[in-house]
């Protein structure tokens, strides 16, 4: 049988990190813990449930997790957060899995907004690629939005179990996390030689409220729909805002 290695990246996630180990450790060889700069109760919490912390500087969410890799003496790969949590299926599921060769698995990731479940809203079905060969596979990108790089005869097998996701502790947090995505956000497109257009910046909002709360059926998460469409919105406004200063403040 296959090992398989999970590996967490963190800054003072003392809050979710023992949900989080608790519910790898019945399907996993070891837990690596990637830490960079916790100031909180994070390393310790991940040491008394066994897993291994390596204290490292952060450089940028691909590279950080890729050198976590390069850690393990597993070449399968679990890639979770933190905040995110295996149900008893998902667990069962991955207990009973044989890994493939050239195969990468998907887990549907459900989010926990205030304590709200959002099956809605663009958010779920969430399915994300983290369980993968790193030998053959490994993250890309800079910023915020890093991927996989998969070779062209990779075939994606979708697991069952949920993937749950405990993002937002409450509106505040939500607001604060939504800012530095836009910051991130706006930076990349700032080093692709982007360009905000008016449409973007005036348009591209008020479709993404739409989207959110109607195409994607946000209205049936309630209030909270209602309120994840507009910060959507505000995002996009945001994000577009912040790439018109980066490029003003380089002309001038």
């Amino acid at each position: 049988m296959k090992q398989l290695a999970a590996v967490i990246i963190t800054k003072n996630e003392e809050t979710n990190i023992e949900r989080c180990i608790s519910s790898i450790l019945p399907v996993t060889s070891e837990v690596l813990v990637i830490d960079s700069g916790s100031t909180d109760q994070t390393i310790p919490l991940a040491k008394s449930l066994g897993a291994q912390v390596i204290e490292t500087d952060w450089k940028g969410y691909a590279a950080t997790k890729n050198f976590g890799h390069t850690q393990t003496t597993a070449d399968w790969i679990l890639s979770i957060d933190a905040d995110e949590v295996l149900t008893p299926a998902l667990q069962q599921e991955l207990k009973e899995l044989t890994l493939e060769d050239d195969t990468v698995y998907t887990l549907n990731r459900i989010t926990n907004y205030c304590g709200q479940w959002i099956k809605h809203s663009g958010w779920f079905p969430d399915r994300k690629i983290r369980v993968f060969n790193k030998t053959q596979i490994y993250w890309q990108g800079d910023f915020v939005h890093e991927t996989l790089f998969l070779p062209d005869q990779t075939k994606v097998r979708d697991l069952k179990g949920l993937l749950e996701h405990y993002s937002y502790k409450s509106l505040d947090d939500h607001w604060q996390r939504l800012n530095k995505y836009a910051e991130l956000s706006a930076q990349e497109l700032f080093h692709k030689g982007k360009k905000p257009s008016w449409a973007k910046l005036y348009l591209a909002p008020g479709f993404r409220f739409f989207r959110t709360l109607v195409l994607k059926l946000g209205f049936l998460d309630g209030k909270a729909g209602w309120i994840i469409s507009k910060r959507n919105a505000y995002l996009v406004h945001t994000k577009y805002r912040l790439l018109r200063s980066y490029l003003k403040a380089k002309n001038e």
